[in-house]
C-alpha cells in the first residue's frame, strides 16, 4: 500500500507552486508562481536565477588547469549543463527550453487499470525540443496541498521532447482499499511545470480537461516523476 507525506518539508514547497498556479484552457499564464529556496545540496540552488526562472550566470566546468569557465544563458532556458533529477546524469544544449502549458498540450485519463489511476500526457507542440524536469505539481479545485512524487519512479536523467514527442507520467487517485481519508470528487485540475531548480516554476500552468462526472480522490494523492517511455511507469 502506498501512502504519501501531506506536509513534509518539500511537500509544502510544492504546495506553494501549486497554489500559485492559475487555471484558463490548456495553457494559461503563471501569475507569478513562487519559488521555494531549493535544498541546499541542490547544484541548481547556487546559480543566480532571472525574473522568469532561468539562471543569468553560473559556472560551466573548468579548464586543465583548474581555472572555473563562466556561461551564460537566456531567461527560461536550460542551462549548457541541465542538472538530471536526483543528481543523475547530464545532458547539453543550448537551445533548449522548459515544457509548460504555452508549448504543449496536456491531457489527464483515469485508467480502468491500474485501479484507480491516471495517465498524464505531455505532448511538445511548440518548435524547440522542451524539458520535463521532476514531476508534475497538482491541483483539484481549491485543495490546499499537493501530491508528493514516487521518489522510486525517479528517471536517470532530465525528460526531453522533441516537438510532436509526448511524456508521461502517473497518478495514483485513491487506496484500493479504502485506507484513504479526506476523499472527494474533483472536477478541475491545475497541473504545473517545475523549472531546473525544484519547486521552482517552469513557466504557465496548464488545465487538461476532466471527465463530466469528475475524478475521486484522497489522502493516497501521488505522482510518477515525468518519464520518457510509458512503459517505464506501465505496471506503477
Amino acid at each position: 500500500m502506498r501512502h504519501i507525506r501531506l506536509f513534509a518539508a518539500t511537500g509544502t514547497a510544492v504546495a506553494a507552486l501549486a497554489l500559485t498556479a492559475c487555471g484558463g484552457g490548456t495553457g494559461t499564464e503563471d501569475e507569478g508562481a513562487s519559488r521555494p529556496t531549493a535544498t541546499a545540496d541542490t547544484p541548481a540552488s547556487k546559480t543566480p536565477k532571472d525574473s522568469a526562472g532561468g539562471s543569468t550566470e553560473g559556472t560551466g566546468g573548468r579548464t586543465a588547469n583548474g581555472t572555473p569557465v563562466a556561461r551564460t544563458h537566456t531567461s527560461g532556458a536550460r542551462p549548457s549543463t541541465a542538472p538530471a533529477p536526483g543528481g543523475g546524469s547530464t545532458r547539453t544544449g543550448n537551445s533548449v527550453v522548459l515544457c509548460n502549458g504555452t508549448n504543449t498540450t496536456v491531457t489527464a485519463q483515469p485508467l480502468n487499470r491500474p485501479l484507480n489511476h491516471m495517465l498524464i500526457t505531455v505532448k511538445n507542440t511548440g518548435g524547440k525540443t522542451c524539458d520535463l524536469p521532476y514531476y508534475p505539481v497538482l491541483r483539484f479545485d481549491q485543495m490546499q496541498w499537493a501530491p508528493q512524487a514516487d521518489e522510486e519512479t525517479q528517471p536517470q536523467a532530465v525528460v526531453s521532447l522533441a516537438p510532436g514527442e509526448s511524456g508521461y507520467a502517473g497518478v495514483l487517485l485513491s487506496a484500493a482499499d479504502g485506507s484513504g481519508t479526506g476523499g472527494m470528487t474533483a472536477h478541475k485540475l491545475t497541473l504545473a511545470f517545475q523549472g531546473y531548480t525544484p519547486n521552482s516554476s517552469g513557466g504557465p500552468s496548464a488545465t487538461p480537461a476532466l471527465p463530466a462526472k469528475g475524478v475521486y480522490y484522497d489522502s493516497a494523492l501521488k505522482v510518477t516523476y515525468w518519464q520518457q517511455d510509458l512503459d517505464a511507469i506501465s505496471n506503477w
